[in-house]
């Protein structure tokens, strides 16, 4: 690579975008010198200024649109731009399935050695707007005013999201594009009791003074059911009544109302405890003939119908003949296992984090599922050290679904002693899953099917089904 030395930080330069890298950034070239640039989208050529240089790239941001991308679109959200949310909304949906299936397979051949790699299909959202089934606003005194806002605009308070890279600022949202119609209107809502209720003050991160911390929204996607979590940084349910309040009442679709309590400083939308105000203390959520109670702070997976269609190309990928036995490691909140168990002899789900478990054992119980079980894990050092119990079976199929970091290397060195048929790799990360695959590899599996599914439109997210197979 050439590396051209007259490139330095605040230097503007005119780019052509050539395409999308992970992350979200456009990729543009100068004399075969990467810059990543930010805002910018395939097609388009801009005047960027350099804000970054390191050895073998640079990252600029978009100064001027010299010529508009024959692929681009108007965004309809009033906040694109500031937000940092859905940064590539102005990218036709069509390209933005091309470039995340592009990136996808950039990342396993070139990051994974397999220099042939192809995605067997491109499993694409419907709806593209309005498919978030949770959405978590900070309360905040310090408003990010905008420039083309009046003059008098109200710095003192804003409900809303957080500018990129400031935890202190919060952008005043009126109108999100990809929750529910319904959340919009509950943010007005909120928005008006709180400027006309001075003792509902928001907490500030820096003086740790204020009550009103997060708005958190969950909604029934194929219920109707709609949960709303208002976390406080102390417990006063007179104080909040105002709020409470006025959003029973206006909102009669409200199904269960809750209030957490985070007395803690770390800026986190979980409490140490939670009071009921309405309802249950969770709302049920549907996917495929299952179940699930969803509480304010467990995990599911935040787009309710682009997850049914990943769970369904993971049950494609295993073909399942009922003689199988099942493990789920990195399993959450059992919602794979409990997809499987109907078409599998047994499954078994290994998950740290002990809240998941019980939400897994519950969502068991309550579809009538008694072929699952599941497991506290430490997946790091778990099977290596002998801590499976001798009572559980070896399995036919392993689906791995790890954290974004991938699965730490000691657990993709130890897989194949399972000496499973299959390993179906769910994954919100193709850099680390393509570094994994190539391990896999190594020990003797190939793989023989591979499906990207948009989770998220208009951000830079991907998930990924990757089926192995033993030689």
């Amino acid at each position: 690579m050439n590396e051209p030395l007259n490139i330095k930080r605040g230097d503007e330069l005119k780019l052509q975008i050539k395409s999308l890298a992970y992350g979200g950034m456009g990729l543009a070239r100068k004399d075969d010198f990467v810059i990543f640039v930010k805002g910018a989208i395939p097609g388009q050529v801009v005047k960027a200024r350099i804000y970054k240089k390191r050895k073998g790239y640079a990252e600029a941001r978009v100064q001027e649109i010299l010529t508009e991308s024959v692929k681009a679109v108007e965004a309809p959200c009033d906040h694109f731009g500031i937000c940092g949310g859905c940064r590539i909304q102005n990218l036709s949906y069509d390209e933005q399935l091309k470039e995340k299936a592009h990136q996808v397979e950039d990342a396993f051949r070139r990051l994974g050695g397999f220099s042939d790699f192809k995605l067997n299909d491109v499993v694409g959202a419907d709806p593209v707007f309005q498919y978030r089934n949770k959405m978590e606003f900070t309360f905040s005194s310090n408003r990010w005013v905008l420039e083309s806002e009046p003059e008098d605009v109200n710095k003192s308070f804003a409900i809303g999201l957080h500018i990129p890279g400031r935890y202190d600022k919060i952008l005043d949202i009126h109108e999100c594009h990809i929750q529910p119609v319904m959340g919009n209107r509950i943010l007005k809502i909120a928005r008006e009791i709180c400027l006309v209720h001075p003792e509902l003050k928001p907490y500030d991160p820096k003086t740790h003074i204020g009550f009103l911390r997060y708005l958190m929204l969950r909604f029934g996607v194929n219920t109707g059911q709609l949960m709303v979590n208002i976390v406080t940084a102390y417990d006063d349910l007179n104080k909040l009544s105002p709020l409470t309040d006025a959003l029973l009442d206006r909102v009669p679709e409200i199904t269960s109302m809750v209030n957490n309590v985070n007395t803690r400083k770390a800026d986190v939308a979980f409490g140490d405890y939670e009071t009921l105000v309405y309802g249950q203390p969770y709302i049920d959520e549907k996917m495929g003939d299952l179940t699930f109670e969803v509480s304010s702070n467990s995990f599911f997976q935040t787009n309710t119908i682009q997850g049914e269609r990943l769970y369904e190309e993971v049950v494609k990928a295993v073909g399942l003949t009922g003689a199988e036995v099942v493990y789920d490691l990195y399993c959450g909140t059992g919602t794979i296992s409990l997809y499987l168990s109907k078409k599998a002899k047994e499954v078994y789900g290994f998950e740290v984090i002990r809240s998941s478990l019980e939400n897994a054992d519950k969502n068991a119980e309550l579809n009538e599922i008694t072929n699952a079980q599941f497991l506290k894990a430490n997946l790091d050092t778990f099977f290596k050290s002998g801590q499976l119990p001798r009572r559980i079976p070896k399995p036919d199929v392993v689906i791995v679904d790890p954290p974004r970091a991938g699965m730490h290397s000691d657990m993709t060195n130890y897989l194949h002693k399972f000496k499973a048929k299959k390993i179906v790799y769910v994954s919100c990360n193709p850099t680390t899953q393509a570094r994994d695959a190539k391990v896999l590899a190594e020990k003797g599996y190939e793989i023989k099917s591979a499906v990207m599914v948009d989770m998220f439109p208009h951000t830079p997210h991907i998930e990924t089904v990757v089926l192995f197979v033993k030689h």
